[in-house]
C-alpha cells in the first residue's frame, strides 16, 4: 500500500523562514520523514574563496543551496545508503571517524577519507593528487564501486528526476528544470568550495596581535611550528597544506599503498601523499592516507623519533628546512610550493626533530588553536534533510 506525505511545496522567493518539501515514499528518500528544510532567502555561500578562480562554474547562493542537498542526500548512491557526507561529517571538520570508511555494501574504503576546509584554495584532490578540479572530485566518490556505486549517470539522474524538489532547486541554479551529470557537479562543487574556515583562534591571534588570544603553550607551539621546527615547509599558505602538493613524509621504509607512485606508475613517487590542511585538524583524527594515528601526539611523535629513510623522502627532512633540536638551518634554499622540494634522492642526512616532552605538548597546544568552532556548527553547511 502506497503512503503518501503532503506535499508543502518549494518556492525559492516565499517570505516564510523555512521551506519543507515532501514526495511519496516510492521515491526512496533517505529519510521516512522525506523532508528538505531549507530557508526562504539562500544563505550567503559566496565568498572570496569560492568566488575566485572559478569562471567555469561561478559559485551562486542557490547553486551551493543545491549542492548542500546533493551532498547530504543518500540517493546518490545505488542502494540510497550513503551520502557524501556520510564520510564527510561536519563536526568532523568534514572527514569521518575512521580510519577508512563504510561504502553503500559495507565495504570499506581502500584510504583514510580527508577533510574538507577551504578546498577552493586546493591545486590538486585526493591522497593520490589524481583530481585538479573540485567538478571532478565531487563525482569520483558517487562512481566508486566501494563508496556510493552510482556509476550509471542515466539512474542517477532519473533518481533525482523523481523527487518533488529537485526540479525546482536546479531551476533555481541554473535557470531551467534540467537536471543532468554535469550539474550535479557543478552544483556539488559550489557547496564543496564554499566550505570556508577561517575563525580559529590561530586565525583571531594573527588578525589581532596584541588580543593575548593564544595560551602561552600555544604561542610556544606557534614558534616551533612557523620558526625552530619549519612545520609550515609543508603546511604553508594560507591552508596550511603546501596547496596540493606532495611529500614521502618516511612512514614506511615500503609502503603498501605507494600513494602517487601508483597512482603515476613512477616508483620515483612511491610514498608521495598530498599534504592535507591542518585546519581543524583537531577534530579530524585519525591521520594520515591509511589512517594508522590516532590522536595528535602520535601524529608528532612520528615527527620526533619514528621518520624512515625511505629513498623518496622529502628533502625538508634532509636539511633543507630541518632543524633537529631547536639549532639553525643546515643550509640550502626552499621556495614554498617548490615541486622539487617534495621528492628525495636517498642518502642518510635525515633527522628527525628529537623534541623535549614540552615542545611537544605545546606544538599539540598550538595544532588544537587551529579549530574553527563556527564552521563545524555552521547551520549553513548542515544537514537540510529532516527526519
Amino acid at each position: 500500500m502506497k503512503t503518501s506525505y503532503l506535499f508543502i511545496g518549494l518556492f525559492i522567493a516565499a517570505s516564510s523562514s523555512l521551506l519543507f518539501f515532501s514526495c511519496e515514499k516510492e521515491n526512496k528518500l533517505p529519510f521516512e520523514a522525506t523532508s528538505v528544510r531549507l530557508p526562504a532567502t539562500p544563505f550567503q555561500y559566496v565568498n572570496n574563496v569560492s568566488a575566485s578562480n572559478n569562471n567555469l562554474n561561478p559559485t551562486t547562493n542557490n547553486g551551493a543551496t543545491l549542492g548542500r542537498v546533493l551532498f547530504y542526500d543518500k540517493n546518490l548512491s545505488l542502494n540510497n545508503s550513503i551520502a557524501c557526507a556520510s564520510c564527510h561529517k561536519q563536526e568532523r571538520g568534514f572527514a569521518d571517524v575512521g580510519s577508512t570508511s563504510v561504502g553503500f555494501r559495507g565495504e570499506k574504503t581502500t584510504r583514510n577519507s580527508m577533510s574538507l576546509a577551504n578546498p577552493g584554495l586546493d591545486a590538486r584532490y585526493f591522497w593520490d593528487m589524481r583530481s585538479s578540479t573540485l567538478e571532478d572530485l565531487v563525482l569520483q566518490p558517487i562512481g566508486n564501486h566501494i563508496e556510493m556505486g552510482l556509476d550509471n549517470t542515466e539512474n542517477m539522474v532519473k533518481k533525482l528526476k523523481k523527487t518533488s524538489f529537485y526540479p525546482e532547486l536546479f531551476k533555481a541554479a541554473f535557470g531551467t528544470y534540467d537536471i543532468t551529470e554535469d550539474r550535479i557537479s557543478k552544483a556539488l562543487a559550489q557547496f564543496v568550495r564554499s566550505l570556508v574556515s577561517f575563525d580559529s583562534k590561530f586565525d583571531q591571534a594573527t588578525k589581532s596581535w596584541g588580543s593575548n588570544t593564544l595560551t602561552g603553550s600555544e604561542l610556544e607551539g606557534w614558534n616551533l611550528f612557523f620558526n625552530q621546527l619549519h612545520c609550515s615547509g609543508c603546511h604553508d599558505g594560507n591552508n596550511l597544506n603546501q596547496r596540493g602538493f606532495g611529500q614521502n613524509i618516511g612512514l614506511d621504509n615500503q609502503y603498501a599503498d605507494n600513494g602517487m607512485g601508483k597512482q603515476m606508475g613512477d616508483a620515483n613517487l612511491n610514498g608521495v601523499f598530498k599534504v592535507p590542511t591542518l585546519r581543524n585538524v583537531a577534530l579530524t583524527a585519525p591521520y594520515m592516507h591509511d589512517g594508522r594515528f590516532k590522536t595528535l601526539e602520535e601524529v608528532v611523535e612520528h615527527y620526533n623519533s619514528g621518520i624512515k629513510n625511505h629513498k623518496n623522502l622529502s628533502k625538508t627532512f634532509r636539511g633543507f628546512l630541518w632543524m633537529g633540536n631547536g639549532g639553525n638551518s643546515n643550509g640550502g634554499t626552499f621556495t614554498q610550493g617548490c615541486w622539487s622540494c617534495g621528492i628525495g634522492q636517498g642518502g642518510d642526512d635525515f633527522k628527525n626533530l628529537n623534541m623535549t616532552d614540552q615542545q611537544k605538548s605545546d606544538l599539540v597546544a598550538f595544532l588544537k588553536s587551529l579549530t574553527d568552532e563556527r564552521f563545524v556548527s555552521d547551520v549553513k553547511f548542515s544537514n537540510p534533510f529532516v527526519q
